[in-house]
C-alpha cells in the first residue's frame, strides 16, 4: 500500500505518454491549478461517465484557471482510442508501470464488489500553481464526482 497525500505535500512530479505518445510533465504546467485525476480502465462505465463529466465540465474547469490530466495504466493506444470514441478533449496519460498511481496513493488495497483487490484507487487532486496539493481525495465516485470537485473549488 502506497502512502497517501495530503493538502500542502508536494505533489510528485511525473512525464508519462499521453494517447499520442507524446511525453506531457506536470512541471511544465506549474503557475496553473492542474486536476490529476486516477481512474482504473479507459472504456469502462465508470470512467466512461467520470471522464465525459470531466470533458462537459472542461471550458468552465479552463476559464476558472485549471488544466485537467486523466492518469490511467491503460497504454497510449487504448486510451486514443477512449478519446476519440468519446470525445475527450483533455490529456489522458498512460502509467503501465503504475509508478505515478503509487507516488499518489491511487495504487493499492481497495474493496469492490465487496472482497478486498489490489488495483486503481479513483482519486483526484488538485495541484496548486506552485506544486503542492490543494485537493486530495480518495475513493471518490465515478458518477457525479467532477459536480462535487467543482463545489468544493466554488465554481
Amino acid at each position: 500500500m502506497s502512502e497517501r497525500l495530503s493538502v500542502g505535500d508536494v505533489a510528485p512530479d511525473f512525464t508519462l505518454p499521453d494517447a499520442d505518445g507524446n511525453e506531457v510533465a506536470l512541471k511544465d504546467l506549474r503557475g496553473k491549478n492542474v486536476i490529476v485525476y486516477f481512474y482504473p480502465a479507459a472504456m469502462t462505465p465508470g470512467c466512461t461517465k467520470q471522464a465525459c463529466d470531466f470533458r462537459d465540465s472542461l471550458d468552465s474547469l479552463q476559464a476558472a484557471g485549471y488544466a485537467v490530466l486523466g492518469i490511467s495504466p491503460d497504454k497510449p493506444a487504448k486510451l486514443a482510442k477512449f478519446r476519440e470514441r468519446d470525445g475527450v478533449t483533455f490529456p489522458l496519460l498512460s502509467d503501465p508501470d503504475k509508478q505515478v498511481l503509487t507516488a499518489y496513493g491511487a495504487f493499492g488495497e481497495k474493496t469492490m464488489y465487496g472482497k478486498k483487490v489490489t488495483g486503481v484507487i479513483r482519486s483526484t487532486f488538485v495541484v496548486d500553481p506552485e506544486g503542492k496539493v490543494s485537493v486530495a481525495q480518495y475513493n471518490v465516485k465515478a458518477t457525479g464526482h467532477v459536480a462535487k470537485l467543482r463545489r468544493d473549488l466554488g465554481l
